[in-house]
């Protein structure tokens, strides 16, 4: 295993990949990009607040002013640098990867992601070495009230319909992993009007379940909906920029529903183009062809979306993996907002599976498997375009080929040391045909 690192940050598994001294390096060379004041926040995983201490001490030693934010969801840490005037941040967070995985994720002064150019400037700043001062703790200002800020953020949001909710008042059973999206998300459900049902709150506790938010690790989730006759159930990954959702039979209808379902809600207020990444669903080209709108694609990662959306003046977009951009909001994935949307939607049709059967439904099958990069970029990439000479080539990310009907896309991850194989058809079963050529491609 290696740090592995992308738009996305720097993640990997701690006390080998991820050390307490490479943390500290990291803060220093981002605090030498000229920054006097940065946020820390942590997504609440075990060993996150060493790690804290440990960005700050970098941090310190550089010349920035360090404010800590506790436990906060990455997109909380987004919204306080911008609100707040801090000149960056830092996100300590290995988002949906494992407990053994920890991480770097850093913020402009605007509260977003740093672009490739900048990642690459930071990364070439660490591998050059950075002096760092003799080890002792940083002095840290604590910054409470982030949670609450950002709560109050996504409530003023013309887009949510509190008086529907309210009026409807859904139950609606929240997993949140024991992490950091458990400050945020009951919360706001119970100041929406929802009645809301916790599970997997206790923050600290460790993960009891696999971090992300997929079918295979909701089984708790789906039992607690139709244990208490829920119209629905929200899990988000553990710094809560994710949101997969549950309908009210206990069926865990994947996260590409979230950002098609947060997508009509917005569009139906104020229609404008969407932007989404080149492995989510076409859901949303249904959707933008249906409002008459444009769907721009760009490469996946959050940083390469916001892009995308600040080009075009996107009034919606995100990423087919659950996470939901509202710039009225928050110029990054947030699972709190995305909740707020669905919450809408559910205040209409009563429960998750009308406003997703609002959709045409389409088999998509998302796999990984280990591929070595060097070996990827080397000659397996254009192996996958070769296996597919029939079909529409997209090189925005790793190799994408679509048909009229079909689509298939096999790209390196940027959070773990992979290669992603995603497919969507109408019918299963080219789905799974198109997922067999890709991994042939691959030699798998």
């Amino acid at each position: 295993m290696v740090l592995i690192r992308s738009v996305s940050g720097v993640r990997g598994v701690v006390g080998s990949d991820l050390t307490a001294d490479l943390a500290e390096r990291y803060g220093a060379a981002f605090a030498s990009l000229g920054l006097g004041s940065v946020a820390v926040g942590r997504d609440g995983r075990p060993g996150g607040d060493r790690l804290v201490r440990a960005v700050s001490r970098g941090l310190a030693a550089a010349g920035a002013a360090v404010h800590d934010l506790g436990v906060a969801p990455t997109p909380t840490v987004g919204m306080a640098v911008r609100a707040r005037g801090f000149e960056g941040g830092v996100a300590v967070t290995a988002s949906h990867n494992p407990e053994e995985y920890n991480g770097l994720k850093f913020f402009t002064g605007a509260g977003i992601f740093l672009d490739a150019i900048a990642a690459a400037r930071l990364f070439a700043l660490v591998d050059a070495g950075v002096d760092l001062a003799p080890d002792t703790d940083a002095d840290v200002v604590p910054a409470p009230g982030a949670a609450r800020d950002h709560i109050d953020r996504v409530l003023a949001s013309p887009f949510v319909d509190r008086a529907a909710i309210a009026e409807r008042s859904p139950t609606i059973v929240v997993d949140c992993v024991n992490a950091s999206g458990s400050l945020v998300l009951p919360e706001l459900l119970r100041e929406l009007g929802c009645r809301v049902v916790e599970i997997h709150t206790d923050v600290g506790a460790g993960f009891p379940r696999g971090a992300e938010p997929i079918p295979e690790h909701l089984g708790k989730l789906s039992a607690a909906v139709r244990e208490h006759r829920a119209a629905g159930g929200l899990a988000c990954d553990p710094d809560a920029d994710r949101l997969a959702l549950v309908d009210e039979r206990g069926h865990a209808i994947g996260e590409e529903y979230t950002l098609a379902i947060a997508s009509r809600v917005v569009l139906e207020r104020a229609p404008g183009p969407v932007v989404a990444n080149v492995s989510t669903s076409r859901m949303l080209d249904d959707l933008a062809a249906e409002f008459g709108v444009e769907v721009h694609r760009s490469a996946v990662g959050e940083a390469n979306v916001v892009e995308k959306m600040t080009e075009v003046s996107a009034v919606v977009g995100g990423e087919g993996n659950g996470g939901v951009i509202l710039p009225a909001v928050h110029a990054g994935r947030d699972a709190a907002t995305a909740a707020a949307l669905v919450a809408t939607a559910i205040a209409r049709d009563g429960g998750v599976s009308g406003p997703a059967a609002r959709f045409r439904r389409y088999a998509m099958v998302k796999e990984k498997v280990p591929i070595d990069r060097q070996a990827f970029e080397a000659g397996l990439c254009d192996a996958v375009r070769g296996a597919f000479p029939d079909g529409e080539f997209d090189g925005t990310d790793g190799a994408k080929i679509a048909w009229p009907d079909r689509w298939v896309h096999v790209r390196m991850s940027g959070t773990e040391p992979v290669a992603r194989i995603i497919a969507e058809a109408e019918r299963e079963e080219d789905t799974l045909a198109l997922i067999a050529r890709a991994r042939a491609a691959l030699g798998q």
